[in-house]
C-alpha cells in the first residue's frame, strides 16, 4: 500500500520545484537535478527512494507501539498534517510549537492533565459551582489548551520519532529532538540543511499539492505499521487460546472421569 511510488505523481503534485538558486544550501546539491529559470529542480528518482526508505523506518516504529509526532505550523501545511496524522491515530502540532515540548515534557504533561480535570469538573458539576467569572477563565484556559495541545492529549510519553514539514521553520522543533536522540524524519527544500535530519525527504515543502502527496505515502507507511502490530496482538491472543482450551477441557474431562468417593463399610461391632 505504501511502497507504489510513482516518480509522475510526484512530478504532478510539484514535488521537484525547489528554491531559487541564490537561497540554496549547498548540503542539498547530491538531491538537486539541474536549475531552471533560476529556480533548482529537485531529483524525483532520488525523493522515491527515500521516501521508500523513510516509510520502511516509520512502519517498523508504528509496529514496535511508539508514537510519531507530526509537526507543521505553516499555513498551508497544517490543515493536511492534521487530517493526515489524525486519520492514522497519531499526535501532531499545528500551532505554535510550546518550547519545551519534549526537553520538558513532564511539564507539558501537566498542562494536557490539566485539560482532563477541566472537563471532569463539568462532568461532575464542580464547574457550576464556580463564579460566573471563574467559569468564564477555566473556559478560555480550557480553549487554549485544546488548540496548543489537544493533539497531543494521548501522548503518554515521549514519541518513537518527529516528522517535520520545514525544517528551517521549525528548528527549535529539531533541536529539542536532537538532544533526545529521537529520530527526525522530514521534507527537506532545497533552501535548508539536509543534514539535520536522520531520514530526508527531498521535497517542494511550500506547495499543499506535494506536501498532500508526501504526507499520504508516510501516513499509508504508519497505518500499515498499525495494522501489522494488531494483527500480530491479534495471532499471539488467538494462540494463546488455541493453548489454553484444549487444557481446559482435558481438565473438565478428568474431572467427569473421576469416580465418586464411596463411604467406607461401616465395622461389625464386635461382642
Amino acid at each position: 500500500m505504501a511502497n507504489n511510488i510513482e516518480v509522475k505523481d510526484l512530478l504532478d503534485a510539484g514535488v521537484h520545484f525547489g528554491h531559487l538558486t541564490r537561497k540554496w544550501d549547498p548540503n542539498m546539491a547530491p538531491y538537486i537535478y539541474m536549475e531552471r529559470n533560476g529556480i533548482h529542480i529537485i531529483n524525483l528518482y532520488k525523493t522515491a527512494a527515500k521516501i521508500s526508505e523513510a516509510n520502511e523506518a516509520l512502519k517498523k516504529i508504528a509496529a514496535s507501539g511508539r508514537k510519531i509526532l507530526f509537526v507543521a505550523t505553516k499555513k498551508q501545511a497544517k490543515d493536511i498534517v492534521a487530517e493526515k496524522a489524525g486519520n492514522a491515530n497519531m499526535p501532531y502540532i499545528t500551532e505554535r510549537w510550546p518550547g519545551g515540548m519534549l526537553t520538558n515534557f513532564v511539564t507539558i504533561r501537566k498542562a494536557v492533565k490539566k485539560m482532563a480535570s477541566i472537563d471532569r469538573m463539568k462532568k461532575d458539576g464542580t464547574f457550576l459551582t464556580l463564579s460566573k467569572k471563574e467559569r468564564l477563565q477555566v473556559d478560555r484556559l480550557r480553549a487554549k489548551l485544546e488548540k496548543n495541545l489537544g493533539s497531543i492529549s494521548d501522548m503518554t510519553r515521549l514519541p518513537g520519532a518527529l516528522f517535520v514539514v520545514d525544517i528551517k521553520r521549525e528548528h527549535i522543533a529539531i533541536k529539542e529532538a536532537q538532544k533526545l536522540n529521537i529520530p527526525i524524519f522530514a521534507m527537506v527544500d532545497t533552501n535548508s540543511d539536509p543534514r539535520e535530519v536522520d531520514y530526508v525527504i527531498p521535497a517542494n515543502d511550500d506547495a499543499s499539492k506535494s506536501i498532500e502527496n508526501i504526507l499520504t505515502h508516510v501516513t499509508d507507511a504508519v497505518i500499515d505499521g498499525l495494522s501489522e502490530r494488531k494483527a500480530e496482538k491479534e495471532a499471539k491472543k488467538a494462540e494463546k487460546e488455541a493453548v489454553v482450551a484444549p487444557k481446559a477441557a482435558a481438565k473438565a474431562e478428568v474431572k467427569a472421569e473421576a469416580p465418586a468417593k464411596t463411604e467406607a463399610p461401616a465395622k461389625e461391632e464386635t461382642k
